[in-house]
């Protein structure tokens, strides 16, 4: 296992930011046509955190079944 985890971190981090900014570009694409205001970058991070909690520990157990294969 070693030290590659740590050094991930920063790597997940830059992943973070930039698909918080993925996340306020694509709203305020869509939101014109779904009749809602656009959000900033902090509100699109909130977005983002979500998203991650809810699809991470899928990915988690998507990747230990598919490993066990």
């Amino acid at each position: 296992m070693g030290c590659l985890p740590i050094l991930l971190i920063p790597s997940a981090g830059a992943s973070f930011f930039l698909s918080t900014w993925v996340v306020m570009l694509f709203w305020g694409i869509v939101a014109p046509d779904v009749g809602v205001g656009t959000i900033g970058y902090w509100r699109a991070a909130l977005v983002t955190i979500g998203l991650w909690i809810a699809v991470a520990p899928l990915i988690g157990a998507l990747s230990r079944r598919i490993g066990r294969r």
